[in-house]
């Protein structure tokens, strides 16, 4: 599939069809995401992989209330065979930037004006986005609701040097019904967003 294609098929699917995914996806999707660009090259990064029957299911049950009686929203995912946690560790970045070739002497988290571990944690989270767009699967980030985070990490053996930033479900799509749920907003035009030159300056000339 052509990139521009990638870039505009890719919507979140929130249904899945009760089909297995091919190892092999997975497996691709995880590799281009440590492909994704991060500062001084920390890659602190961590992807938990959730593939069987039963670890999807723990999953849905320590993050949700109603699994034996699901909302739609929440039946639809639950189809979904796979689900990937990306984690972001904070400390792999100010271990990184007190090492000799940067130049800092601390971990002072006060020189970071922006968590740049949770921001390339989340490209890595877009290139598997973009790589189920490429093999024919639909694919969903979400968010893990924060008082559920402490039971994922129980349930799942996650270290306190790492923290889920949300999670991927991977499947292929039940139907494709069009536009649906927040999409019907539609998407904001080029030049509402892009400003040139100085902000409030629209792009196009």
């Amino acid at each position: 599939m052509e990139f521009q294609d990638v870039v505009r098929r890719r919507r979140m699917v929130r249904d899945y069809a009760d089909r297995p995914v091919d190892p092999a996806v997975v497996d691709r999707a995880l590799a281009n995401a440590t492909r994704a660009p991060s500062a001084g090259f920390s890659q602190g990064w961590g992807f938990l992989v959730l593939d069987t029957p039963d670890d999807v299911r723990a999953f849905w049950t320590a993050t949700s209330d109603d699994v034996d009686r699901p909302d739609r929203w929440l039946r639809g995912m639950m189809r979904a065979p796979v689900v990937v946690v990306p984690c972001s560790s904070k400390a792999a970045y100010l271990d990184r930037y007190a090492e000799e070739d940067k130049g800092w002497t601390d971990r002072d988290e006060e020189r970071w004006p922006v968590p740049y571990w949770h921001v390339d944690a989340g490209m890595a989270a877009l290139l598997i986005l973009q790589t189920a767009v490429d093999e024919g699967l639909g694919a969903c980030f979400f968010g893990i609701p924060p008082d559920r985070i402490a039971g994922v990490r129980t349930a799942f053996g996650i270290p306190d040097r790492f923290d889920p930033i949300g999670a991927i479900t991977l499947g292929h799509r039940h139907a494709d019904p069009g536009t649906a749920g927040s999409a019907r907003r539609g998407r904001r035009p080029v030049d509402e967003v892009v400003h040139r030159g100085r902000w409030g300056r629209p792009a196009a000339s």
